[in-house]
C-alpha cells in the first residue's frame, strides 16, 4: 500500500506544481478583479421543448452545411468559472435532441478539468454559461472534442490560470465567454494569448457601447453581436447590429498592425478597436440551450457569449480542413477581408449599440459594433485553411 501511495504521490506532484506556478503567474492581477458572463435569456419561452434556432439552422445560416469534416482532430477549450455538475448530462440531451454525435467522457469527446485541481463550488449563473458554451461549440463543430476547464472562481487570477491549464492539456482553439472592465496593466497579460497554434476568442460584452478585457487584447479575436434573421427554410435573410453588442476603442491597448493596415476608421489615438468580428447574439433571435442546473430545461439564449464558442468552433472546422498549421488567425481575418470582403463576410451595415454617433453605428466596412462582420463559412473556412503560415498564432502588434 505504501508503494502504491508513493507512486501516485509522485504522479500528482508535477500537476500540483503546475497549478501553483500558474496561479502565482497572475498574482499581480488585482485579486478583486472579476469577470461576468455576458448572456441573455429570452423571457417566456417553453422549457419542455426547444424553441430557438437549432444547430442545423445556424450551420446553414453561416455556411457550414456543406462541410463533411466538422472539426476532426481539434480540441475546443471552453474556459468558465465555478462548476456545473450537470454539464455533461445536459450536453447529452442537447445532442440527442438535435441528432448530433454523442459527446461524452466515455467516448473521449468530452473532458471536464478542474483548473485548481479540485472541484469548484457550483454556481447556477455560470452553470448556464457553461451549458451554452459547450453545447454550441459542439453544435458548430460536432466532430471536435470539447474540453471544459472550470476555474475555481470568477476572479481574473483563477480564469487566467484555467487558460494556462487548457493550453497545457492540448486545446487547439480556446473560447472565453466572459470579461471585465479594462485596467491599466492589462497589456502585460496579453502574452497569455500569444501561443503558437492556438486561436483565442472572447465576447465583447452585452451592455452596448464600451469594451471589456480580454476581448481588447490584440492577441484575441473579439466577437460582437448581431440580430440574425432567417426565412422559414433556414436561409440567411439579413443581419443588423444588436443593441447590446460591446464595442469601441480600448483605453490601454495600442492598435495592432493588422488593424492599422486595414485600416479601422476614426482612430486618431491609435488604439485597439473592438470587436473584430460578430455573430448572432440577440436573445430575440437566439439559440436553443438545455440547462437543468441553473434553469428548468430548454430556453432561448443570446449574448455575445453565444458568439465566442461558435467562432472558436468555426476556426476548429477550418483547422480540420488542412494538415498544415493554421496560424495568425486574427491577422488573417483582416487580410482576407481586405482581399475579398463581401465574399467572405456579411458586412453588417444597419443598427446601433448606443447614442455615441459614429462609434455606436454599424456601417459599410469595419465598424465598432460588429467589426468586419459575421462569417460566410462556405468561403471563409477554406480561406482560413488555405492561408496557414506555419509559425503559430503569434499576432504582430
Amino acid at each position: 500500500m505504501k508503494e502504491i501511495l508513493n507512486k501516485y504521490t509522485l504522479l500528482l506532484i508535477p500537476l500540483l506544481i503546475t497549478s501553483v506556478n500558474a496561479q502565482a503567474k497572475y498574482d499581480s492581477i488585482d485579486g478583486l478583479r472579476t469577470a461576468s458572463p455576458p448572456y441573455h435569456i429570452k423571457p417566456n419561452t417553453p422549457s419542455l421543448l426547444p424553441s430557438g434556432y437549432s444547430p442545423a439552422q445556424m450551420q446553414k445560416a453561416y455556411g457550414l452545411s456543406s462541410f463533411t469534416n466538422l472539426g476532426t482532430g481539434q480540441v475546443i477549450g471552453i474556459i468558465d468559472a465555478f462548476d456545473n455538475p450537470n454539464a455533461e448530462s445536459d450536453l447529452g440531451v442537447f445532442s440527442s435532441t438535435f441528432h448530433l454525435p454523442a459527446c461524452t467522457t466515455a467516448n473521449g469527446c468530452f473532458q471536464k478539468i478542474y483548473a485548481s485541481g479540485s472541484q469548484p463550488a457550483g454556481d447556477p449563473g455560470w452553470g448556464t454559461e457553461i451549458a451554452l458554451d459547450i453545447q454550441w461549440a459542439h453544435a458548430i463543430a460536432p466532430q471536435a472534442k470539447i474540453m471544459l476547464v472550470e476555474a475555481a472562481d470568477n476572479s481574473f487570477n483563477s480564469l487566467f490560470t484555467a487558460i494556462d491549464v487548457a493550453i497545457q492539456k492540448g486545446a487547439t482553439t480556446i473560447s472565453m465567454s466572459w470579461g471585465g472592465g479594462e485596467f491599466s496593466s492589462e497589456s502585460s497579460f496579453d502574452s497569455t494569448f500569444n501561443v503558437p497554434g492556438i486561436a483565442f476568442t472572447a465576447s465583447t460584452g452585452d451592455s452596448g457601447a464600451g469594451v471589456i478585457y480580454p476581448s481588447t487584447s490584440p492577441n484575441v479575436i473579439a466577437v460582437g453581436g448581431t440580430s440574425l434573421h432567417l426565412d422559414s427554410s433556414g436561409n440567411y435573410i439579413s443581419e443588423s447590429a444588436w443593441s447590446g453588442s460591446g464595442g469601441g476603442l480600448s483605453a490601454y491597448e495600442a492598435v495592432p498592425s493588422y488593424q492599422s493596415s486595414f485600416p479601422i476608421p476614426n482612430n486618431p489615438n491609435n488604439r485597439r478597436g473592438v470587436p473584430d468580428v460578430s455573430y448572432n447574439a440577440d436573445p430575440n433571435t437566439g439559440v436553443s440551450v438545455y440547462d437543468t442546473y441553473g434553469q428548468r430545461g430548454w430556453m432561448v439564449m443570446g449574448g455575445t457569449s453565444a458568439g465566442a464558442p461558435q467562432w472558436a468552433a468555426l476556426i476548429a472546422v477550418a483547422k480540420a480542413q488542412t494538415t498544415q498549421p493554421v496560424t495568425n488567425v486574427n491577422s488573417m481575418l483582416y487580410t482576407l477581408a481586405k482581399q475579398n470582403y463581401n465574399n467572405l463576410f456579411h458586412d453588417i451595415t444597419t443598427g446601433t449599440n448606443g447614442s455615441c454617433g459614429f462609434y455606436c453605428t454599424a456601417q459599410v466596412g469595419y465598424d465598432y459594433v460588429t467589426g468586419i462582420g459575421s462569417p460566410i463559412g462556405a468561403t471563409l473556412i477554406p480561406g482560413i485553411a488555405g492561408n496557414s503560415s506555419g509559425d503559430g498564432d503569434r499576432i504582430p502588434i
